[in-house]
């Protein structure tokens, strides 16, 4: 058969109940991966093999016995360090919690366990979650296999990279302003940013501005979904949550449903950052957009539902989440640049302040929901620049130039975190890699109305129908013969 890493999820998952393999196979063949690739790509904090192997061998117990299992289960995959992990090191990407070990789960990590994925460790993130790269330092940084002189993005970049390098089939993410869809867009993945509320946050419930969430990171469309599926819901304790789909209804059922002909918005000018949209960008825009008119949709101009007026009213709450994580007035110093620079100006924000910050958010999602509502889908661009060199946006010594030089890198994404619609990138397009330079990935985006992820997950499925085939530009591995 096929390399087992070079199987989607879901053909992992049915090679398990063909008899092809077994988890326990798989396991150890993704962390003999994970040790001889996993420090070149950044993709890993922690790994937990003998924890994984444990989890291997009673999985492909259950196989043996003929159990009837969720369709995911045994099938590897890494945990974001930003998501408690009950027993396991969970450093959020920061020295100040280098060796913090959480009591409990969060309801993320629960769903996971509970479908049956086995973890092989922590995945790599920026410090506390905030950068648009991953280059923590508790770990190398984050790099896309497509050009090891690249950044993964962020913040969850390992999970990107580790999907790329085929270290794991499928990860979760989370993305507060574009975390789970810059790491797909730069590392040739689909990243699915879920409506806000349909995943629960419990037990800590640390964002009240719900601009963040969880989501998958995949290879496939239907990858995605089935991931999705394991982790929606609510949970009794949500503040707010989405509506679920009807029962006997999943989302990887949606992708087999054709879409029908939508009315699509689109811009590509953004509202926030300075230095343009890069033309190889623009070309990929161009390109999707012919490709949905081609199949039947309505594409319709628009300016973009959010205003740049709206830039510092994100940024001001951005700022206050910052502070979300305690950190020991002692450690402090330990922080990153950037970090202090962020808690620096959430922590000079007087409740007030903040609270008017959150009431003028919510103004400008309630505009651009209106705005948007004749539309079904809207495209963009997912960022503005192609993938960006490690330490390219980074600037510790300027950490507002750093800050700047994101909201330029990554301008698009951010808005449906305001709006809390669903969002998903797509890797459409590439770069001809003509002279000596590499072939990168050029990610595109849509969204979809609130709630409605189902519809978008219909619409996805058809978009890469259309644009990708075995063995296209879409199933790309890295070029590199030793990540092979």
């Amino acid at each position: 058969m096929t390399d087992l890493h070079e199987l989607t999820a879901l053909e992992l998952a049915a090679a398990y109940r063909s008899g092809e393999t077994t988890p326990t196979e798989a396991v150890d063949h993704f962390l003999d991966r994970v040790d001889r690739f996993g420090d070149q790509v950044g993709a890993f904090i922690t790994v937990t093999a003998d924890a994984a192997r444990e989890a291997a061998e009673a999985a492909t117990e259950r196989f043996r016995a003929g159990d009837d299992l969720p369709p995911l289960y045994g099938v590897p995959t890494g945990i974001k360090d930003l998501n408690l992990t009950a027993g396991v090191r969970t450093t959020l990407g920061s020295k100040t919690y280098a060796e913090f070990v959480p009591e409990f789960s969060d309801e993320v990590v629960r769903r996971i366990e509970a479908a049956g994925l086995i973890s092989l460790g922590k995945t790599n993130t920026p410090e506390f979650g905030s950068p648009a790269y991953t280059e923590p330092d508790v770990a190398p940084p984050a790099r896309t296999p497509y050009d090891l002189s690249r950044s993964a993005g962020g913040s969850s970049g390992g999970a990107g990279a580790a999907l790329a390098a085929a270290l794991v089939p499928i990860a979760p993410g989370s993305d507060g302003g574009g975390s789970i869809r810059i790491p797909a867009s730069v590392c040739g993945l689909v990243g699915f940013k879920p409506s806000r509320g349909r995943i629960s946050q419990s037990p800590l419930y640390g964002d009240v501005s719900g601009l963040s969430t969880a989501g998958p990171l995949a290879n496939t469309v239907r990858d995605a979904a089935v991931l999705l599926d394991a982790l929606a819901g609510r949970h009794p304790g949500d503040p707010t949550w989405a509506p679920p789909l009807p029962d006997g209804e999943t989302y990887r059922d949606w992708c087999e449903r054709d879409p029908g002909p939508l009315r699509i918005a689109r811009f590509a000018t953004p509202s926030a950052g300075s230095d343009g949209v890069d033309p190889a960008v623009i070309a990929a825009y161009e390109a999707a957009t012919e490709l949905l008119t081609g199949l039947g949709h309505e594409v319709v101009d628009i300016e973009s539902p959010v205003r740049p007026e709206a830039v510092p009213v994100f940024e001001a709450v951005w700022c206050v989440l910052s502070c979300g994580w305690p950190v020991a007035p002692q450690l402090e110093s330990q922080l990153r640049p950037l970090t202090r620079w962020l808690r620096e100006r959430g922590a000079a924000t007087p409740a007030p302040a903040f609270v008017a910050s959150l009431v003028q958010m919510r103004q400008i999602a309630a505009q651009a929901l209106v705005s948007l509502h004749p539309y079904d889908a809207v495209l963009t661009p997912t960022l503005a620049k192609l993938p960006m060199p490690v330490g390219g946006l980074r600037n510790d010594d300027d950490p507002e130039a750093d800050f700047k030089a994101e909201e330029s890198f990554t301008p698009f994404a951010a808005e449906w975190n305001v709006t809390g619609m669903p969002a998903v990138s797509l890797p459409t397009a590439w770069t001809d890699g003509s002279g000596d330079q590499p072939v990168l990935p050029i990610g595109t985006m849509l969204a979809g109305r609130p709630g409605e992820d189902h519809r978008l997950f219909s619409l996805a499925a058809q978009v890469e129908a259309a644009c990708t085939d075995p063995g296209g530009p879409a199933w790309r591995r890295p070029a590199l013969p030793e990540l092979r």
